[in-house]
């Protein structure tokens, strides 16, 4: 197995939520530091226009959606005290995750990016930073608008209580031992405490969940050493991808394997990124893409969240 290299920035939410597996899971990674706003030349030469944070590269093999992620680095280390998905509860932390990822994530980060939120991510930065960043953003979510201060407010309080509930008489959200769900929970309410500490104050009311925090936190971030993205082309240039695995072919667009196809995210960051269709299986796509750069790549995403279609002739 090549050596995991993980494609961030230190505020990046999602990012944090692969690094604490990492840290879950006693895993050594490199760290290639990303632009939190586009333009991202060397990651694009990566992914072929996918921009969310983080994505995974092992050799010439690149893993975007945290989704996804999650499920190659269960792959990589599936020991039973460490694992993503104790069997027991394993539909229900996929889809408490997928909650977490997208509803739970959009209240948090609407609180914390109000005002007092944004002067501590931004402090020291120039205003033009901040305008940039604004605007990345907005161009990321494709005109939807961004949920009100106030009803961010209310809603993660709501989403709070039912965290909360959910630890009542056990250390993580679904039972003795962590498992994706709460990797996926604890990602932004990390921002809330660790990035906007001014707005902090709203965890407070739950007392449950501020201890679930302080065990998930404990993990760390793995062993880490420090990769430049120079380097991390280098890397993908040098090495072959993987065999794919011999899983059946799900054909639900009508589309054979082989055809030159494009895939976005269903929303937030819908970037069309353009290749050869190789893998349809139950859970993922799979792209082959030549960048001048990077050389042969395959470029992975999970079918959940993303679309499929051919590419324009």
């Amino acid at each position: 197995m090549s050596d995991l290299i993980l494609h961030h920035y230190p505020t990046s939410p999602f990012a944090e939520k692969i690094r604490l597996i990492f840290g879950f899971k006693q895993l050594a990674w490199h760290s290639v530091i990303i632009p939190m706003i586009m333009p991202k030349p060397d990651l694009t030469a990566l992914t072929g226009g996918y921009r969310r944070t983080p994505v995974l590269q092992i050799g010439a093999d690149i893993y975007c959606d945290t989704a996804l992620i999650c499920d190659v680095l269960e792959h990589i280390a599936p020991q039973p005290n460490t694992t993503l998905y104790p069997e027991a509860v394993k539909g229900v932390a996929r889809i408490v995750a997928q909650w977490a990822d997208s509803a739970l994530f959009t209240a948090a980060m609407a609180y914390n990016f109000q005002p007092a939120g944004v002067a501590q991510v931004f402090a020291g930065a120039p205003a033009e930073a901040v305008q940039a960043f604004v605007a990345d953003r907005g161009a990321m979510r494709g005109g939807a608008p961004r949920m009100a201060a106030a009803d961010a407010a209310a809603t993660y309080k709501s989403y709070l209580r039912r965290l909360a509930n959910m630890l009542h008489g056990q250390d993580f959200l679904l039972g003795a031992q962590p498992c994706v769900a709460d990797f996926a929970a604890y990602h932004p309410l990390w921002f809330t405490q660790d990035r906007t500490p001014a707005l902090a104050g709203i965890l407070d009311a739950t007392p449950e969940v501020l201890g679930w925090m302080a065990r998930m936190k404990a993990f760390g971030h793995g062993t880490s050493g420090k990769l430049s993205a120079t380097d991390a082309l280098h890397v993908v240039s040098r090495s072959t991808p993987a065999p794919l695995q011999a899983d059946v072919f799900q054909d639900e667009h009508g589309i054979p394997l082989g055809t030159r196809v494009v895939i976005a995210a269903d929303h937030f960051g819908q970037e069309p990124i353009e290749g050869e269709l190789l893998a349809a299986t139950r859970t993922r796509y799979t792209l082959r893409r030549t960048d001048e750069r990077a050389g042969t790549v395959h470029v992975h995403f999970p079918r959940v969240g993303f679309t499929l279609k051919k590419a324009a002739p």
